[in-house]
């Protein structure tokens, strides 16, 4: 671990500890970081699969025929 001196606006930190309900601000920090990562990861992976299905490849779930139960 790091230890850093950065300002912060206080009521983002407010604001975000009372979604994210944490204690301390070292775990809001650590758990918002965490988040944030969480989210841009699926972000990318949905892009991903938006732009493979842009090209047909998950065409033969549309047709009913192929469902098996």
């Amino acid at each position: 671990m790091a230890k850093e001196l950065i300002d912060v606006a206080l009521d983002a930190l407010a604001e975000t500890n009372a979604l994210l309900g944490t204690k301390t601000q070292k775990d809001l920090v650590n758990t918002a970081l965490r988040e944030v990562a969480a989210i841009q990861s699926r972000a990318r992976a949905l892009d991903e699969l938006t732009e493979i299905a842009a090209t047909g490849a998950f065409d033969h779930l549309l047709d009913k025929g192929n469902y098996r139960p």
